[in-house]
């Protein structure tokens, strides 16, 4: 009974009756960009624990789909283009049939075979002319999700034509975040956040009590916020011309490729997607960039549950049907 007692005590001194919960932070570089978490609880121990664990499910995920690695099956299904089918992990090849469903309902604007054309570009800065015609021409001709065979019975991909990639840069951080996310909450963080470089998911609340909510960054300066999006559970995804651009005859066009045209995208600065999921965001996001304002936000406000906003190039904010924006 005495030792019982004692184990009591020594429950009560690690853990205080009425400790308040405590939020930590870390922030990495992951999948070539900035990735930030913040776990909330009454155990700090446990909070840097899980966001380890978070960090160690990116990294895994960033093994498994990089186009870079050469030793990841992604890359191994680009290898074997127009060769013959690669056996993958289920993950993969989930993530793959995801993304066709996506290519699906986007008409094309959404493609992860896209990465046949993404070396053409740098979007550096230092660009002041398009690459080539001929090449532009010839490397579009390798683009087509329509290619992308995937066999549900033996878990295998095939990319149809040689010269074909797949690349999953448009989609693969909001994946990660997800994941991240729920790693985090099988160790019981019941509230936290995971940024990876504008792919946010966030669950539960602040340490403070207060939803989640984000700053919509004004795109000619990143610093200032024009708006507040109050969003709760869920995640936000802001893809943005901010660093990534390309100049030509003096007009700005943005990262994001037109994998129907081969072209970078013109008209837009950024696009935030709101969404009960991170990855579904990030692919939304590069689609509205590609269809445009009209088309893009006709899809948005077919799609239930998922809002959208709009940054122009003449600074024109536009949102969809359902999206609520604070300004103060």
């Amino acid at each position: 009974m005495r030792t019982f007692a004692v184990l009591i005590l020594a429950w009560l001194a690690a853990f205080p009756l009425g400790a308040q919960p405590q939020a930590i932070h870390r922030a990495v570089k992951l999948m070539g960009c900035g990735f930030e978490f913040t776990a909330i609880h009454e155990d700090p121990a446990l909070a840097r624990q899980a966001i380890e664990a978070g960090i160690a499910e990116v990294s895994r995920i960033e093994r498994l789909i990089s186009s870079w690695d050469e030793h990841s099956q992604t890359s191994a299904i680009n290898r074997n283009a127009g060769i013959q089918p690669v056996q993958v992990d289920d993950e993969l090849f989930q993530l793959i049939r995801r993304s066709l469903k996506v290519s699906g309902i986007t008409n094309g604007a959404f493609d992860i075979s896209f990465a046949a054309i993404e070396k053409l570009y740098l979007f550096n800065g230092s660009e002041t002319t398009f690459p080539p015609a001929e090449e532009v021409e010839g490397s579009v001709a390798k683009i087509n999700y329509r290619n992308i065979i995937v066999n549900p019975e033996k878990h295998t991909a095939f990319l149809k034509e040689e010269g074909m990639r797949i690349g999953f840069g448009a989609i693969g951080k909001g994946y990660a975040a997800n994941r991240a996310r729920a790693v985090m909450q099988s160790m019981g963080i019941a509230n936290g956040l995971v940024n990876a470089s504008g792919d946010l998911t966030c669950w539960g609340k602040q340490e403070d009590g207060r939803n989640w909510g984000i700053a919509i960054a004004d795109p000619d300066d990143k610093m200032k916020a024009i708006a507040w999006l109050p969003i709760g559970e869920g995640a936000v995804v802001t893809s943005g011309d901010y660093e990534k651009y390309l100049m030509v005859d003096g007009k700005r066009y943005a990262h994001i490729i037109d994998p129907r045209t081969g072209y970078p995208t013109t008209g837009i600065k950024s696009v935030t997607i709101v969404c009960p999921d991170a990855e579904l965001a990030d692919a939304l996001a590069t689609s509205v960039f590609v269809l445009g304002k009209e088309d893009g936000l006709a899809l948005i406000d077919q799609l239930k549950g998922i809002e959208c906003l709009i940054i122009t190039e003449e600074n024109e904010l536009v949102g969809s049907k359902g999206l609520q924006l604070q300004y103060e």
